[in-house]
């Protein structure tokens, strides 16, 4: 490639880049921005962003308003509504848990939270080995406390929802079931910390099972994404790495619906108790992902 070229290809990707940002700074609060604004928000110039916006506008990327502001624009919502964006967390879920399977051969399944409150398992992907974890209870309600799957959305809710259920009697399904709400708590700080929940036999013996939370275009959780493994493959150190790779799928998942990293953090700060460190980080949302287990 002549010098020539290669300053051209870096003009174009440096194009690109800006006119990502633009479209970044429209959201729910700002569906309309003017000009100056949107130089001050990406920090670029006032021509510059003229300049793009011209050119953004010819490709129906945005539209300029009455009052000479400018918003979204229809290629967006003709793109969003055409089907090639999914809409329903299954769909958005299901290409993400094939390849999550494939790469570490055990069976993941996708839960989404209800409107009772409780959590229903939406659709599975088997592992394709001998002894493995099928769902029989699909669409089934569950309560929230119960397995890792539940335990990871209920970390991510507001705190007077947490205390809902905390409060609640928490009825065992097998030996090792989690019923004293203190220790409960205590996981669901340590889940906010790190991004994934876990659990060993607590609602069907036998099996170890890791999930993520997953978020919407509003922020709010909305359903968990998780593996669920015979114990005799799960060790301490896989659950760990298994737990890391499923929090960065599980995050795919999320920017797959529209989720920010920004939007969601105000989520995972709310749902913090009081004694919880304000300043505690929130990096597993950038969905860096682990080594395969």
């Amino acid at each position: 490639m002549s010098t020539g070229d290669e300053r051209a290809s870096r003009t174009g990707v440096q194009s690109v880049d800006r006119a990502v940002a633009i479209l970044r700074c429209f959201d729910a609060r700002r569906p309309d921005l003017g000009i100056s604004e949107i130089a001050r928000m990406t920090g670029l110039s006032t021509s510059t962003t003229h300049r793009l916006l011209v050119a953004m506008q010819s490709n129906r990327l945005v539209r300029q308003t009455t009052d000479r502001r400018y918003g979204l624009g229809p290629l967006l919502v003709q793109l969003a509504r055409s089907g090639a964006v999914p809409t329903t967390l299954r769909d958005a879920a299901l290409p993400f848990m094939r390849a999550l399977r494939d790469e570490i051969d055990e069976t993941v399944a996708v839960h989404e939270l209800l409107p009772t409150g409780e959590r229903a398992v939406v659709d599975q992907v088997e592992s394709r080995q001998e002894l493995r974890r099928t769902y029989t209870d699909i669409g089934v309600p569950l309560e929230l406390p119960l397995g890792a799957p539940g335990k990871a959305i209920l970390a991510m809710l507001r705190p007077e929802r947490q205390d809902w259920w905390l409060a609640r009697r928490i009825d065992p399904v097998t030996p090792r079931t989690v019923t004293d709400p203190d220790r409960l708590r205590a996981q669901l700080v340590e889940i906010r910390g790190r991004g994934w929940a876990e659990s060993h036999s607590e609602r069907t013996s036998g099996i170890r099972a890791v999930a993520a939370p997953l978020f919407d275009h509003t922020g709010e959780v909305i359903g968990a994404l998780g593996t669920s493994v015979p114990d005799v493959r799960m060790d301490d150190a896989r659950t760990v790495r298994i737990g890391n790779r499923v929090q960065a799928v599980a995050w795919q998942v999320s920017e797959a619906l529209g989720a920010t990293a920004g939007g969601t953090a105000h989520t995972v700060v709310a749902a913090r108790e009081a004694g919880e460190d304000p300043r505690a980080d929130v990096e597993w949302l950038a969905g860096s992902s682990s080594p395969n287990a």
